[in-house]
């Protein structure tokens, strides 16, 4: 993981037109291309609107925690201050068409799931009227065992064609456990390399984003840093060389409160909470 924050080697790119709509990318028939999709200076992220969001609300980038830092496990932050800024890339994915800025991240950890949501300064109706760029869809459902999907890497301006092979109970990398964690079929046109982390994962059919890229087990080691393994049900580890994986996103939307903030107390929300701050007992006198 820590080598997908930076990678060494580039790839070429694959890329293709889409026309611009207003609003989210819808799900229907598309052609996955860069259309919001952004460069952060370490990895890669994209600008996406839960289905509660309205056009007038704040716009969100996801990526992945691990962009942000390296979180210790139960370690959630909720809107705190930041100044983060994004290069916004065209629909062909050649160059930078401006730069977004966050003021909040709204929502970060590695808990369970490996992301991050950074709240922008501009709203998706000015994103979409200053630089005719519509966000990408945030689905609201659990994807499908062979789903084909895209992973889309605004750092490499590279896609990258995948399919869902299998969700893994618990994903163990170091300190970190993942859970429901999606693992990629493996093929010469799925693999992604440092750099790809925080790339949606995107279905081919829908446009919509599905989940995050974020891991891949580079050594074949279990369950060491960069060296992610499978954990079944009973305990079982399965260590896949070369495996690579993405976390789903669709538990967002369940904790998605008016004007696209996040809310963790609403009835649903299936996102990590912070640790209750215990307070101590006085003594007895």
């Amino acid at each position: 993981m820590a080598k997908r924050l930076l990678g060494l080697f580039s790839v070429a790119l694959i890329s293709a037109t889409i026309g611009l709509v207003a609003g989210a990318v819808p799900a229907s028939a598309v052609t996955v291309d860069f259309t919001g999709i952004v460069a952060l200076s370490n990895c890669s992220g994209s600008v996406v609107q839960p289905v509660n969001a309205g056009p007038n609300d704040p716009a969100y980038v996801l990526t992945n925690g691990h962009c942000v830092k390296f979180f210790a496990p139960g370690e959630v932050i909720v809107d705190q201050k930041t100044n983060r800024t994004f290069s916004l890339l065209n629909s062909a994915g050649t160059q930078s068409i401006g730069t977004l800025r966050a003021n909040r991240l709204a929502y970060a950890t590695m808990t369970s799931t490996d992301i991050a949501l950074y709240r922008l300064s501009l709203t998706y109706a000015q994103i979409q009227q200053r630089y005719g760029t519509p966000a990408l869809a945030l689905s609201a459902s659990h994807p499908a065992t062979g789903t084909a999907v895209k992973v889309v890497s605004g750092f490499w301006k590279t896609i990258y064609d995948c399919q869902i092979e299998a969700f893994v109970h618990e994903l163990r990398e170091f300190q970190w456990t993942w859970s429901d964690s999606i693992r990629y079929a493996s093929a010469a046109s799925c693999q992604t390399i440092g750099g790809t982390s925080g790339s949606p994962v995107i279905d081919a059919a829908s446009g919509a984003v599905v989940g995050v890229n974020n891991t891949a087990n580079e050594n074949g080691e279990a369950c060491t840093l960069d060296n992610p393994c499978e954990v079944d049900e009973f305990g079982n580890i399965t260590v896949r060389f070369g495996a690579r994986y993405g976390q789903q996103t669709y538990q967002i939307n369940t904790c998605i409160g008016v004007g696209n903030t996040i809310d963790l107390n609403l009835p649903g929300c299936a996102l990590p909470k912070p640790a209750a701050v215990s307070v101590p007992i006085p003594a007895a006198a």
